[in-house]
């Protein structure tokens, strides 16, 4: 199970959350971090989430075409 932490950066609709994850990459050859951005479409069931919380998320089954990540918890609200 691949779980996830990020900040909620915006709320479209009823149960979905938009949530960006940061993590620091290593390149190969040089050796510096660098740092990545991606946003998953996460499944809020009980619209709990704000913009500006910090949430954790993990894969679960397709619930659309491109949202296929459900809210765990809230870890900080905004």
């Amino acid at each position: 199970m691949i779980t996830k932490q990020g900040v909620v950066v915006k709320i479209s609709g009823e149960k979905t959350i938009k949530v960006q994850v940061r993590s620091y990459q290593t390149h190969p050859k040089y050796k510096k971090q660098y740092l990545r951005t991606k946003n998953f479409l996460v499944h809020d069931e009980k619209g709990a989430a704000k913009v500006g919380d910090e949430v954790s998320i993990v894969q679960a089954r397709p619930v659309s075409k491109r949202k296929t990540w459900a809210l765990t918890n809230i870890e900080k609200t905004a």
